[in-house]
């Protein structure tokens, strides 16, 4: 079984494809204005039956979109998703060069998390 994650925000997503044991298959931010046709395509390729979604900006269209793709959808809690999805980048892309003398809950990953988001609201929900 495959289940997607989602992090639904105004201006971008972030979407993660996971296996029922946790492994990661998809996982990129997407602009909002994407997300329909990217979910489509998601759901042909990985035969969707779940969508995990994180209660936060905008939920709520994006519930409806997921619906209309005959999704089963759950609502997860996204309290402190972000500030998780922070130690989690530094863990999977450890800081190099300077940046290794800094402690990393000092510093702000250089690239959107909201993919890292989307796995965090899946393995929640597993």
């Amino acid at each position: 079984m495959y289940i997607v994650g989602i992090d639904p925000g105004r201006d971008k997503c972030g979407v993660a494809v996971l296996n029922s044991a946790g492994e990661i298959l998809f996982q990129k931010v997407i602009e909002t204005v994407n997300f329909e046709s990217t979910l489509k395509n998601l759901c042909a390729q990985y035969d969707l039956q779940i969508a995990i979604l994180g209660d936060g900006t905008t939920h709520k269209n994006a519930e409806k979109i997921l619906r209309g793709l005959n999704l089963e959808v759950k609502i997860v809690d996204e309290k402190h998703t972000t500030e998780e999805a922070r130690r989690l980048y530094w863990k999977k892309n450890p800081p190099c060069g300077w940046r290794k003398l800094l402690p990393t809950s000092m510093q702000v990953p250089p690239e959107p998390v909201d993919a890292i988001v989307a796995e965090i609201l899946v393995k929640r929900f597993l």
